[in-house]
């Protein structure tokens, strides 16, 4: 398989996931600013959506979105739990955690990084994603991840959009139950192997 990324985007959650999985994988950067590989490629020719993460698989098939892909990752490893069975309530409660880290938190962010937003939307953006992480820390409460004891795909997915506050003025420290949990999170060598892959931490 291969993994096109951008430094730190949310394709990094897919980054993490493959860590966790242990499955055969190259990463291949391809910054979202520049739109160019390595070598010069263009990668609009590989992904004309342009954005990250694009996974290909061996046989040349593509998924596009992270939601999906982080599930196809943890479905090809079932026996590591990084996504409970099909068919279950606890599936349906991960994707419930999928949809809203990419609806309400992920998108939630998108204003506070266009530099021609108006500073009114991205007050307003701002007091919105702070409501929804106030919410999560409540959720977290009694926790050790998002899904009980067990990390998930979903936790990748969180603690990578969360880690993006520290870059738009959106302090977490003053919610414990979040707090606590990223640093669980950040505890898991396979987390701490993707940001050094990206170039994030040394």
């Amino acid at each position: 398989m291969k993994l096109y990324y951008s430094s730190g985007a949310c394709s990094l959650s897919t980054h993490i996931a493959l860590k966790e999985s242990g499955l055969d994988f190259e990463a291949i950067a391809a910054p979202t600013k520049t739109h160019k590989l390595a070598d010069g490629t263009d990668y609009y020719t590989i992904n004309p959506l342009g954005y990250v993460p694009l996974l290909v698989l061996d046989d040349g098939r593509q998924l596009h979105e992270v939601v999906v892909i982080l599930q196809y990752v943890a479905d090809q490893v079932p026996q590591l739990a990084l996504a409970p069975a099909h068919g279950t309530f606890e599936r349906y409660k991960l994707q419930e955690w999928l949809n809203f880290i990419a609806t309400e938190l992920h998108k939630g962010f998108s204003p506070l990084f266009a530099p021609d937003m108006p500073d009114e939307a991205k007050a307003l953006a701002k007091a919105r994603l702070i409501g929804r992480l106030q919410w999560t820390d409540r959720e977290l409460a009694g926790h050790q991840f998002l899904m009980g004891d067990t990390f998930t795909v979903a936790d990748a997915y969180l603690f990578v959009v969360q880690s993006w506050g520290k870059y738009v003025g959106i302090e977490t420290s003053g919610l414990p139950n979040l707090s606590a949990w990223a640093a669980r999170v950040w505890a898991r060598p396979a987390v701490q192997a993707a940001f050094r892959a990206e170039g994030l931490v040394k």
